[in-house]
């Protein structure tokens, strides 16, 4: 398969490295609008073709697929014309910036019988992957509450990098340059997490968000801080269940920590991922009567790269989607329009 990397800042380093490790898969060339920072990329991942602009990779148009790893207001428009020339896409999430957009390129590619999928880094968690089948095969019994949490520090810490002069943390907090804050950064990837990690969809949800002040005026150089930071949500799941699901970038001491716990009638599994390390913990059987938590062995999983690959050569779209990536979507911009209006939002 013939791989080209579309934007070569944030995560197209991880893309380049997964899929060139992946037998069979050759990196063709890459694609970005600055022409330093795709020279120093081609030159470490060594990609035998730069093009300025997706236009020309398109007419050149050597290649089976291309990793889209723009800003989140590029995926469209480039989706959409990576589609059109009858190429397969595997995208950075969000699919898009609302879920009307991110359907539009699900029923296109559909249409054009591409293998489209989204990159929800977290599904490459093994005891998320080992926690949802325990579910689905009842280990828990009937679901009947879920809490779940993203947080993340890189607004109170510098681990990460200093937020206030670099760019790639500075655009996620200003909605002119395309972010919906921590909902849609992080706010997609524990929806999802929660979501299938339960094996449940939600049905309604109440949104809280809140965005604080960071900065003199709360904008730096072009930049308006004005982006959610926070949020809290009420959710009601499709089987009746209920639950909370929340997210930060301002917790203190959590690089980056995904946790689940999911709650039936006849038991309890708690997932994390923390900063790359994956624990599963069940209270079940038994085990429920003295309130006993046991670790959950697990094997590895194949990664979303690794599932693309697959699907491309079997011509056959796997999870996660972007039929999936869509409908999580809608969640958030349900959560969106809940927080204006101070009301329960269906999910339709």
């Amino acid at each position: 398969m013939r791989l080209l990397i579309l934007g070569t800042g944030g995560m197209a380093a991880a893309h380049a490295r997964n899929f060139a490790a992946i037998d069979g898969v050759t990196l063709v060339g890459g694609v970005d609008v600055v022409p330093e920072r795709l020279a120093a990329f081609a030159a470490e991942h060594n990609l035998p073709r730069q093009f300025a602009s997706l236009e020309d990779a398109l007419a050149w148009g050597e290649f089976d697929a291309i990793a889209n790893v723009t800003p989140d207001r590029i995926h469209y428009p480039t989706t959409m014309q990576a589609i059109a020339a009858g190429k397969h896409v595997f995208c950075e999430k969000p699919l898009a910036t609302d879920a009307g957009k991110a359907m539009e390129m699900t029923e296109a590619i559909e249409a054009a019988g591409k293998v489209g999928m989204v990159n929800f880094t977290y599904r490459n968690s093994p005891a998320l992957q080992k926690g949802r089948q325990m579910v689905l095969d009842g280990a828990v019994g009937a679901v009947r509450h879920v809490e779940a949490s993203h947080l993340q520090s890189w607004l109170v810490g510098n681990a990460w990098g200093d937020w206030t002069s670099e760019s790639k943390w500075l655009w996620r907090l200003s909605k002119k340059h395309g972010s919906n804050g921590a909902l849609g950064d992080i706010g997609i990837h524990i929806v999802d997490f929660t979501s299938y990690g339960s094996g449940l969809d939600i049905a309604h949800v109440f949104g809280r968000l809140k965005t604080f002040d960071k900065a003199p005026g709360n904008k730096i150089g072009e930049y308006d801080l004005d982006a959610n930071d926070s949020f809290t949500m009420n959710v009601d799941f499709s089987n009746g269940a209920i639950g909370t699901i929340q997210a930060t970038r301002t917790a203190p001491g959590q690089l980056d920590q995904l946790r689940l716990r999911v709650y039936g009638d006849k038991g309890s599994l708690e997932i994390i991922y923390d900063t790359g390390k994956s624990t599963l913990r069940a209270c079940i059987g038994e085990d429920v009567h003295t309130a006993t938590w046991r670790d959950v062995a697990f094997d590895p999983v194949e990664t979303n790269y690794q599932r693309f690959v697959a699907a491309v050569r079997a011509g056959k779209t796997q999870e996660p989607s972007f039929r999936r990536a869509a409908n999580i979507q809608k969640v958030l911009d349900k959560a969106l329009a809940s927080d204006e209006s101070h009301r329960d939002e269906a999910i339709v």
